[in-house]
C-alpha cells in the first residue's frame, strides 16, 4: 500500500516511520526543499508540493492507496485556513476520482478553528459519498502524538478492511 501524506508535520513523519516499518510505502508532502532530509530519513519518499496549489499534488497521487488529509494544525490566516479546508480540500477530492486511491483519511482535530474543521469534515463527507469514495476521520488531539499517530494507523487499517 502506498500513503499519500499531506501535512502533519513531526507527527506526519511519526506515522511515515510507523507505516514504513510495517513494510508500506508513503510519500510524504512538503512545500520546501528543506523539508527533503527529514522526510527521507523517515523512510519516506519527497513531494515539494503546496496544499493550496492542488495542481502540484495531482501527479503526488499515481499508485497511491490512501490519502491522508493533515492539516488540522495548519498555520496562517484564519481565511487561508479555510481555503484548505474547503475548496481546496474538495479539488484534491475530485482529483482522487478516476486514481488507485482507495479511502481518505481527514484530520479532524487540530488548532485550526474547530468550524473551519466541522467545514472540512462536512466537505469531506459529500465529496466522498457523493463519488463513493471511502473515508475515515481523526479525532484524537495532534498534541498527543503517540495517541495521533494510532488513530491514524487504525483509521487507515480500516479503509484496507484490516
Amino acid at each position: 500500500m502506498r500513503v499519500l501524506l499531506i501535512g502533519g508535520g513531526c507527527r506526519g513523519l511519526h506515522l511515515a516511520e510507523s507505516l514504513v516499518a510495517d513494510g508500506h510505502a508513503v510519500r510524504a508532502v512538503t512545500r520546501h526543499e528543506s523539508g527533503r532530509a527529514r522526510i527521507e530519513q523517515a523512510g519516506a519518499e519527497c513531494w515539494i508540493a503546496d496544499p493550496d496549489v492542488v495542481g502540484t499534488l495531482r501527479y503526488a497521487l499515481e499508485n497511491v492507496t490512501i490519502l491522508v488529509w493533515a492539516l488540522g494544525t495548519a498555520a496562517g490566516a484564519p481565511e487561508d485556513v479555510a481555503v484548505l479546508h474547503g475548496p481546496r480540500l474538495h479539488m484534491m477530492l475530485s482529483k482522487t476520482i478516476d486514481t488507485t486511491v482507495r479511502g481518505v483519511v481527514y484530520e479532524a482535530d487540530g488548532t485550526v478553528a474547530p468550524a473551519t474543521l466541522a467545514a472540512g469534515v462536512a466537505e469531506l463527507r459529500r465529496t466522498c459519498e457523493r463519488n463513493e469514495i471511502p473515508y475515515a476521520l481523526v479525532e484524537e488531539d495532534p498534541a498527543q502524538r503517540t495517541a495521533w499517530v494510532a488513530a491514524a494507523r487504525a483509521a487507515i487499517d480500516g479503509l484496507l478492511g484490516v
